[in-house]
């Protein structure tokens, strides 16, 4: 089971191929060699980066 890095949270939902929702703090996360890219969704529907908030061990796969 994947876990938030942001909120430590496992309400996490599969929107595509090795994309994921986090229903707890509203954040998008892709898998992308072995590591997550964290992204804010926009109200506009774009996506805004958040990797520069979280280290390289945060970012690693929590399953």
């Amino acid at each position: 089971m994947l876990v938030c890095p942001n909120c430590n949270g496992k309400d996490i939902g599969k929107i595509g191929a090795q994309q994921f929702y986090c229903w707890n703090c509203f954040i998008e996360l892709s898998v992308f060699h072995d590591k997550l890219e964290i992204h804010q969704v926009e109200s506009d529907g774009s996506l805004s980066s958040l990797d520069d908030l979280f280290t390289e061990d945060e970012r690693k796969i929590q399953w």
